[in-house]
């Protein structure tokens, strides 16, 4: 069976308050062979075409009136708690790693798109193939900012793999000379390490010993 195929008589709720947005959409599903049971220019038009339809999936933008926020999110997040077998796909204008977050902690059959970047037809089509398939599907720009904001989180991104080593090895509570005799190397390589360690983490200069237990706190807490 092809794509196509596999996805006539998907049952499909459509919403947005942008109307030729929202009508272009349910053109686009039907001419594929979906059926669209439903539109709505708002989340509470949305939840009750849900409740009443259950359709198979739901293509929803993440902002919409009243307040422009996040009331396709809110709504989203309602129909996975009462009807968790009805696929998701949000559309969003802006990457909005928080939220994107949220939604896609909800499980299976969740999608997550930037309406700008949906500018090939048959890509969406089988997005939304793969979605109602039980796949979770992520924007490409979602992913690149989920790892920039990985990296800007986690305050041990700047240390190289051996101060990794090192700084764990400080976590056990080794000396200098410990943690030399366990990685096979000086004691002044590891003094070297510690210093680089203590410059990258930006700790207080309150004396080295205190810097150590600074910087263990910080391994600790990253964990």
């Amino acid at each position: 069976m092809d794509a196509v195929g596999a996805r006539e008589g998907t049952r499909v709720v459509v919403a947005d308050d942008d109307v030729l947005l929202r009508e272009g959409v349910a053109s686009l599903l039907t001419g594929a062979g979906f059926t669209v049971v439903g539109q709505a220019g708002d989340s509470g038009e949305l939840l009750a075409l849900v409740r009443d339809t259950v359709p198979d999936l739901v293509v929803t933008d993440i902002r919409m009136p009243p307040t422009h926020t996040t009331e396709g999110l809110d709504a989203a997040k309602v129909i996975r708690g009462e009807l968790p077998d009805v696929a998701i796909l949000v559309l969003s204008a802006h990457v909005d790693v928080e939220h994107a977050m949220e939604l896609l902690s909800g499980g299976q059959r969740i999608g997550y798109l930037l309406k700008s970047r949906v500018i090939d037809v048959t890509d969406f089509l089988e997005t939304l193939h793969r979605i109602t398939g039980g796949a979770s599907v992520v924007d490409p720009a979602l992913v690149q900012e989920l790892f920039a904001a990985q990296r800007r989180e986690d305050p041990l991104a700047v240390l190289t793999e051996r101060e990794h080593e090192v700084l764990a090895l400080m976590a056990e509570g080794r000396s200098n000379a410990g943690i030399a005799h366990q990685l096979w190397v000086t004691e002044g390589t590891v003094e070297k390490h510690v210093r680089s360690i203590l410059s990258k983490l930006n700790l207080p200069d309150t004396g080295e010993d205190h810097r150590r237990v600074l910087a263990v706190i910080t391994f600790l807490d990253s964990r």
